[in-house]
């Protein structure tokens, strides 16, 4: 693949990462009672949700991304973490590159998790802006260049949210393996499209809430 192009939409529409049934993944910490009622829920808003998403044109997104990095900026001082862990945005995400390589040039790391197994924890490899990448799971871009690091914090793509930190994801179960393998856990932070929020998505416990929420609106702070 290449040096990436900054301005390329960055994963091709083959990534479907939502029609993956959450039922059907295995998940670190069972699930509730009210799996069954909370699964059918949680298909039809993250349906939903995507859809709001993609009528979203490019200006608007990067209107979105500016004020939300800038609201992330005044509420977390991002030089505390060392590693910090991003991702590279698909299906109308909100782009915080910008964000990874601000932290790289005041001396920090960046990192993208990369899924070397199906339906394990993933890894975190650097990432530099001059990095060479190739196409990885799901076709989204990874650094060619396996250089495992841990995460100080993580900037955490939500498709949707609720008031109490927990995050509708793609339903993979990805980052709720990954998270609850740390020891400790990392600094969590949520970033969601403020339209985003939900009552509830109805947590069960495989469910690993965010230590704070970031929209282009407001920051949401929860004391765990």
């Amino acid at each position: 693949m290449g040096e990436h192009d900054e301005h390329d939409e960055p994963s091709s529409p083959a990534c479907l990462m939502h029609e993956f049934a959450d039922e059907l993944l295995p998940r670190p910490g069972g699930q509730g009672s009210d799996w069954a009622v909370a699964q059918a829920f949680r298909k039809a808003k993250r349906a939903d949700l995507l859809v709001r998403r993609q009528t979203l044109d490019r200006d608007d997104r990067e209107r979105c991304a500016g004020a939300l990095t800038e609201r992330l900026l005044a509420a977390v001082d991002l030089h505390a973490f060392r590693v910090l862990a991003f991702y590279w945005p698909i299906r109308g995400e909100l782009d915080l590159r910008d964000t990874a390589r601000r932290h790289i040039d005041s001396g920090g790391v960046a990192a993208l998790p990369v899924v070397v197994a199906k339906n394990e924890p993933v890894e975190f490899w650097r990432w530099e802006p001059s990095s060479a990448m190739q196409r990885g799971f799901w076709n989204i871009p990874v650094p060619s260049e396996r250089r495992c690091v841990t995460p100080d914090a993580l900037l955490i793509p939500l498709v949707g949210y609720d008031s109490a930190g927990y995050r509708l994801g793609y339903g993979g179960g990805y980052y709720d393996r990954t998270l609850s393998a740390f020891m400790p856990r990392p600094f969590c932070i949520g970033v969601a499209y403020d339209d985003s929020q939900l009552e509830s998505i109805h947590p069960q416990p495989h469910d690993i809430p965010m230590s704070l929420i970031v929209t282009e609106h407001r920051v949401l702070l929860f004391e765990r």
